[in-house]
């Protein structure tokens, strides 16, 4: 399995972990050279989103890969964390709604957890 797709999985298993809500994984590789997929999850307020965050940073950093930017964890309302090839987004539901990413990267394919393997 590739790193990229071990990434994904642990980041998603750290986001339900602490009950991060609605998780999609969107396949970017055919459509943007910033990244292979986006993770994104909400949170019902700015405790919950960075406790999420806290989590995928830890137990990706555990797995030996080391976050290489994080923006937004003051405000909590959306914290983009940069893995390279993986950008992981925790949102407040507000703020999820009003960015609506979905929308924006919809030429990028809905994954569901299953499709990446075990």
């Amino acid at each position: 399995m590739n790193d990229s797709k071990e990434i994904v999985k642990l980041a998603v298993r750290a986001l339900e972990d602490k009950k991060g809500e609605d998780i999609r994984i969107i396949d970017i590789r055919e459509v943007s050279v910033l990244a292979d997929y986006f993770i994104i999850a909400s949170g019902s307020n700015v405790n919950q989103v960075q406790a999420m965050a806290d989590n995928v940073e830890e137990e990706l950093g555990k797995a030996g890969y080391p976050c290489k930017q994080v923006e937004g964890y003051q405000s909590g309302s959306w914290i983009l964390m940069d893995y390279g090839d993986i950008i992981v987004h925790a949102f407040s539901r507000e703020d999820r709604l009003f960015y609506d990413l979905e929308r924006i990267w919809r030429d990028g394919r809905i994954m569901e957890a299953a499709e990446l393997g075990e």
